[in-house]
């Protein structure tokens, strides 16, 4: 899907935005009620998971910084 952008908060969420949508292990898809812009707990103290719900204000650590992966491993 083009037009998607995520953005990893320091000490918070992960903000999505765009043409998106948000599936279970199962394939089913979660009701967005029209919105274009969520935000993912990646803390695991919300109460309205997988969506961030401000849990995790002072108890969770990391600071968001952009780095390079190695290259992809082959065969």
């Amino acid at each position: 899907m083009a037009g998607t952008k995520i953005t990893i908060k320091s000490n918070g969420s992960m903000k999505i935005e765009g043409d998106f949508e948000i599936i279970d292990e199962s394939g089913n898809a979660y009701g967005l009620g029209g919105r274009e812009i969520v935000s993912l707990c990646r803390c695991g103290l919300s109460a309205n998971m997988p969506y961030c719900d401000g849990a995790h204000k002072g108890k969770f650590d990391h600071e968001a910084k952009a780095f390079d992966l190695p290259p992809k491993k082959t065969k």
